[in-house]
């Protein structure tokens, strides 16, 4: 199972990146357990200052903006 930290206040944006994730995620068929992190201070000890970010299996993966979903694919798929 893959753990997936979707970093950010809590914003359309950082709603709309956990959703893909899972969408993705269900669709190549990988397990998943999405936490959404919005405490600044954790999200900044990731070193990530603009939102949303994501955290897979603790590496950072993305930071700002929404991310390419033949991304998310990449990533989830990764080892």
């Amino acid at each position: 199972m893959k753990n997936v930290k979707v970093l950010g206040p809590g914003c359309k944006r950082c709603v709309a990146t956990a959703g893909m994730v899972q969408a993705q995620a269900d669709k190549l068929g990988v397990p998943v357990n999405i936490e959404k992190v919005t405490d600044y201070a954790a999200i900044a000890g990731y070193g990530i200052v603009s939102t949303p970010g994501i955290v897979i299996d603790g590496k950072v993966v993305h930071a700002g903006g929404l991310p390419k979903v033949e991304d998310l694919a990449k990533w989830l798929a990764a080892a």
